[in-house]
């Protein structure tokens, strides 16, 4: 549950976009109001940056983190595993020549961002950090602002035509070249009413082929006595119309239109991992992760 933020969506079903629809997206009426800065409401960015360990929080999100690891510890451990799974998915990219990254609702700076792994790797990669949220926007574009390759825009996945038009987007990235979409912890707090498999796809449709999809996202497949509390817990905090978590399977629509890569939609603990003692606890962790190919 790594770097995501919901941004404050509160009403309504969306519209699908164009004319019909007097240009409005897929998901507009779920981001018409994006959520200022409160400290006394728990935040997931500034959550997951205490479970990260950091200290761009505050009470409100402590607490909130606190009474989560009260129902499953286990999911200070996912936050690090979230990350390490990014880090290894932007590798593999690298590998296959990508250097163009998208990532989207990329929650506060930490260590190990992703400019900082694919410009290691390759130091022509241009990363734009996309998010709604007004805390990490204000940290990102501080620590980026005299980063070269690198840019922040206020966007939401849910506003995906805004988001790829944004004039720092265009800017930095070439969409008639491969691009890496990133995903990583997003998509598990929008609810199907919001559209998100149409985002998705929205963006998918304008990337190059050659590009990926890299999505991770929280199921309960493995743990199912965990899915009521949790979702009771987050009702504080994100608003669902549904409230009904995906399964594996439902997570897997969002790479149609892709060609999974190897070992496909799997525990993220599973992605290519660096050690067999780190697949062989997979499960404790439910998240999947998977990465598709835009053919």
């Amino acid at each position: 549950m790594d770097g995501a933020e919901l941004g404050g969506p509160d009403s309504g079903g969306p519209d699908t976009g164009g004319a019909e629809s007097g240009g409005r997206e897929p998901g507009d009426s779920w981001t018409a109001k994006v959520a200022g800065l409160d400290p006394s409401r728990a935040n997931i960015a500034r959550m997951s940056d205490y479970l990260l360990g950091g200290k761009d929080n505050f009470a409100a999100d402590r607490e909130f983190a606190e009474s989560l690891m009260a129902i499953a510890p286990e999911v200070k451990t996912m936050a690090v595993d979230t990350r390490t799974f990014l880090e290894r998915v932007v590798r593999f990219l690298v590998d296959q020549g990508v250097r163009q990254f998208l990532n989207v609702a990329s929650g506060l700076p930490t260590r190990r961002n992703t400019h900082e792994v694919a410009q290691e790797l390759a130091p022509d990669a241009r990363v734009v950090y996309v998010d709604d949220d007004p805390v990490v926007l204000s940290h990102a574009r501080a620590l980026l602002a005299r980063t070269p390759g690198t840019g922040v825009v206020k966007g939401s996945i849910l506003r995906p035509a805004e988001m790829l038009a944004d004039p720092e987007m265009l800017r930095l990235v070439d969409f008639r070249q491969p691009v890496g979409l990133l995903i990583p912890a997003r998509l598990q707090y929008l609810p199907d009413s919001a559209e998100p498999y149409k985002c998705v796809a929205h963006v998918r449709d304008h990337l190059a082929p050659g590009s990926y999809l890299a999505v991770g996202h929280a199921v309960f497949d493995s743990r199912p006595e965990l899915t009521g509390p949790i979702v009771e817990l987050f009702r504080q905090i994100v608003t669902r119309a549904d409230d009904v978590p995906r399964t594996r399977e439902k997570v897997l629509r969002f790479f149609d239109g892709t060609e999974l890569v190897e070992p496909g939609l799997v525990y993220i603990r599973q992605w290519r991992p660096e050690t067999k003692e780190s697949a062989a606890r997979a499960q404790r962790v439910w998240i999947v992760g998977g990465v598709g190919r835009v053919p």
